[in-house]
């Protein structure tokens, strides 16, 4: 028996390879789904089941590539509609894996369909949990993403109690918990940084698992959620009725555009262009109007929360050599419509002798002595959790996640001081605003943390 964590750390998700007696399952996998086959072949094993632990908001999953590649059904746990053909298997409904078994556990809360897999060993012993977004690494699926008239937050929260004790905290303590996500990802607001643990020991640390009332865990596990980014709900659909192949969105979005080519296609389209070089490089010269997602962040995630329609025509800068990463990190979650990148980057742009951008920077030294001399406008794009411990006197907390929301909160006339935790979401943030038109922001290199270090805190 074999069990492989496939984990990609822009999306803090883990799909997971499991192998026994040349059977192989696959259990949600991301939307590139070649890696899985060429695993199997090498193995000289072939790929049986894939199974889905609920209807993905994160990302686009490879279910339905996989399906149509291997002919290996896709199997989901009870209450499940998806628009193709797949197993909807009823609650302890068992799949035999060559020596092995795996069991579906419905586990309602996160969302309806929601379930876990129980691998069984030959012997029929308790081994791994594959509990999707139902049970983190401390912590459990936020339970908001799935309402509707009848169903509220509270009352998911209330199934995703009920699942918890009914279905997992019997388990036994040695069984492996392999979740769907980890530290990073907006399914869950309390994740390690670990990407798996023993049922036991989450029994003993996890909030979520310690001995409380219905109504406690409620509160518990509701109290902070931040709002899901804009993107979530799109991605439910695409994972309900499917996609077109990565390959296809390959064709055009490696459209190399020479810089005339990629201006016009702006101006005839109104692409949004996104930059996806480091902070630093993109402030000392980017192409107006256009936006800040570094590649070297939270790319994916970030672009689903600041880009609200997945349909958006989208122009790529980016480092020679990443522009196919870009583009698959972006279909990773829906964002399809990429026209092209253009061909020789910045440096191109620069030398046919179109028009450049900047962004105002002082390091944390200059900022800290204008400080001392003045009354700043000040505004913290760090998340509310993050502000609230710690910040500059007199900062405002305007959250990036938000900012289309709190733009008028920025000043039009007075200079507005942006800064982060380290100089990445402020550079996004800077990069929007001057995009709307604020070409009075000024960013703070470095962040809260070189902020701290200057003494004026």
């Amino acid at each position: 028996m074999k069990i492989e964590q496939i984990y990609t750390g822009c999306l803090a998700q883990g799909a997971y390879y499991i192998e026994s007696e040349g059977e192989v399952a696959i259990i949600d996998p991301l939307r590139e789904v070649n890696s899985y086959i060429e695993k199997a072949k090498r193995n000289n094993a072939i790929i049986k089941y894939i199974f889905e632990t609920h209807f993905h908001a994160d990302f686009v999953s490879g279910h339905l590539e996989l399906s149509q590649k291997t002919n290996a059904p896709i199997i989901y746990g009870p209450n499940a509609n998806p628009k193709f053909e797949a197993i909807i298997a009823t609650d302890n409904q068992e799949f035999r894996l060559g020596k092995t078994t795996i069991k579906v556990l419905h586990t309602p809360g996160h969302t309806m369909e929601s379930s876990c897999y129980l691998l069984l060993d030959e012997n029929q012993k308790q081994v791994a949990l594959f509990s999707g977004d139902t049970l983190f690494i401390g912590d459990v699926g936020r339970p908001d993403l799935a309402q509707n008239g009848s169903l509220t937050m509270a009352d998911l929260a209330g199934h995703l109690y009920d699942s918890l004790n009914q279905k997992i905290m019997p388990l036994a303590d040695d069984v492996i918990v392999y979740p769907a996500h980890g530290a990073g990802s907006a399914c869950g607001k309390n994740m390690s940084k670990e990407t798996s643990d023993t049922l036991g020991n989450q029994k003993a640390v996890n909030y979520a698992l310690k001995p409380q009332t219905k109504e406690q865990f409620i509160e518990a596990v509701t109290d902070g959620l931040t709002p899901p980014p804009f993107y979530f709900p799109k991605n439910v659909q695409l994972n309900k009725t499917g996609v077109q192949a990565v390959r296809e969105v390959l064709k055009t979005g490696l459209t190399a555009h020479s810089p005339k080519e990629f201006e016009d296609l702006v101006n005839a389209v109104d692409a949004l262009i996104i930059d996806t070089r480091k902070p630093d490089a993109f402030g000392k010269g980017f192409i107006p109007r256009s936006i800040f997602i570094g590649i070297d962040g939270d790319f994916a995630p970030w672009v689903g929360t600041l880009v609200r329609d997945i349909q958006q025509e989208i122009l790529i800068v980016a480092d020679e050599g990443r522009e196919e990463e870009v583009v698959r990190r972006l279909a990773r979650v829906g964002y399809d419509n990429v026209l092209g990148y253009l061909q020789g980057g910045i440096e191109a742009w620069k030398a046919s002798g179109r028009e450049t951008d900047e962004i105002d920077t002082v390091s944390p030294e200059e900022f800290a002595e204008i400080y001392k001399r003045n009354n700043l406008i000040i505004k913290d794009v760090r998340k509310t959790s993050e502000f609230e411990t710690g910040h500059v006197k007199d900062a405002e907390n305007i959250p990036l996640a938000q900012i289309s929301e709190l733009m008028t909160e920025f000043d039009k006339e007075e200079p507005n001081y942006v800064h982060c935790a380290g100089g990445y979401r402020s550079m996004v943030a800077a990069s929007i605003l001057k995009s709307r038109g604020y070409h009075n922001v000024v960013n703070i290199e470095g962040g809260f943390g070189a902020i701290l270090k200057t003494g004026i805190i």
